[in-house]
């Protein structure tokens, strides 16, 4: 396994900008699946930068208990998960009362090079998502080498922006 440090994990999620977000939030009663466009330059090539798309499924969130922080884990994220779940511990990251799980499908992945720099790329495949009206799709510019630690920051946007909406949908059924 491949080492990264803190630092290159804080540097992931420090640069890694959600370019297009999708319209949808993660249902609180359901699966919600999100597609995505992870753009990332490569690191030792001048205007070449490869897009990867594929596909990140959000579990229904779960009610736990405060104690039941202690084993957030980032299943399905690779190599990596442990040594994110431990840079999200350090950081203070705390969702209260509300677990999500998220799984990566690697097998759905396709990747691509082109030849341009990342700022064209980035501003036609966004144009492309916007025209296709899919309200599912993300678009998320990355660090090539730790691209998974792109998408994990991209999830954990999601989970920020879901997280008011599904409290109150389990406080309304009285489950909170």
């Amino acid at each position: 396994m491949a080492e990264i440090s803190h630092d290159d994990i804080s540097y992931a999620m420090e640069t890694t900008e959600v370019c297009h977000r999708p319209d949808r939030r993660i249902d609180t009663f359901g699966t919600t699946n999100f597609e995505f466009c992870l753009i990332t330059e490569l690191m030792d090539d001048v205007n070449q930068v490869r897009v990867r798309e594929g596909r990140v499924e959000a579990e229904k969130p779960k009610i736990l208990q405060p104690d039941g922080f202690s084993n957030l884990m980032f299943e399905g994220f690779g190599e990596y998960a442990e040594q994110i779940a431990e840079w999200f511990q350090n950081q203070g990251a705390q969702i209260n009362f509300l677990r999500y799980g998220f799984n990566f499908f690697n097998r759905d992945m396709t990747e691509s090079i082109v030849h341009d720099s990342i700022e064209a790329v980035s501003e036609r495949v966004v144009n492309d998502v916007v025209s296709s009206g899919n309200p599912s799709k993300a678009v998320i510019r990355g660090v090539d080498d730790t691209w998974g630690i792109s998408l994990v920051k991209f999830t954990w946007e999601m989970i920020e922006e879901s997280y008011p909406t599904n409290e109150f949908d389990f406080k309304r059924r009285g489950m909170m």
